[in-house]
């Protein structure tokens, strides 16, 4: 591919989208791109998509992040949250650099590793994806068969859950059952806009105790 990614300018909130990219060009647009870079990557059996995030997407999944990372830490639940790591299967043709994500059930079986290799590896067990720009791709994700997607868009949570092969919304999170999340985890993330970062993850802390308690 005669193609200088690195000349490729996208503005935040936008995207670039590259047809025809074969494996191994993308393997090569990723080497150039680097680990350390604002824009995320998806691609999709030929089709690459290069986005560069809004500054409210990111203050949105840092937020939902630390809720999250609160409630396992509180639930007394190991984990690991890779963030915007990059997932690809070759055989299946995808790749796809969630917001977030945490493998939880399956932290063990990945603990310690530097590399993932999803051909061998399991995928994580929590994606997060924040909607603002309309950058989701459940398809990929349902091709590396992530057993939970998170979709926040428009301050609403979505959570959908993989089943027989395809996503179904849920009212339930697979990891965190029993709990309220579609409507705590969007209350806490506005209130993290008036009330601080620190103050709303304490808030949260102590309504998952309460949960807790009334078991």
């Amino acid at each position: 591919m005669l193609l200088d990614v690195k000349r490729i300018n996208v503005p935040p909130g936008q995207r670039v989208l590259l047809q025809d990219v074969t494996w191994q060009e993308f393997e090569k647009i990723l080497d150039e791109l680097g680990e350390h870079r604002a824009a995320r990557i998806a691609y999709d059996d030929g089709t690459l998509e290069i986005m560069t995030p809004l500054p409210e997407h990111e203050d949105d999944k840092e937020i939902i992040g630390d809720l999250v990372k609160a409630l396992l830490e509180e639930l007394d639940i190991e984990f690991r949250s890779l963030g915007s790591t990059t997932f690809k299967n070759q055989k299946m043709a995808q790749g796809i650099e969630p917001d977030q994500c945490f493998y939880i059930q399956n932290e063990s079986k990945i603990r310690g590793k530097k590399r993932l290799d999803l051909t061998v590896d399991p995928p994580p067990d929590l994606a997060l994806e924040v909607d603002i720009t309309s950058r989701t791709h459940p398809s990929i994700y349902k091709a590396i068969k992530v057993p939970e997607l998170w979709r926040f868009d428009k301050r609403k949570l979505q959570i959908n859950v993989l089943r027989d092969g395809s996503y179904v919304e849920s009212q339930e999170s697979l990891n965190f059952p029993g709990l309220p999340l579609v409507e705590v985890i969007s209350q806490y993330l506005e209130q993290s806009k008036t009330a601080g970062r620190n103050a709303t993850l304490k808030a949260f802390r102590l309504w998952v105790r309460e949960q807790l308690q009334q078991k």
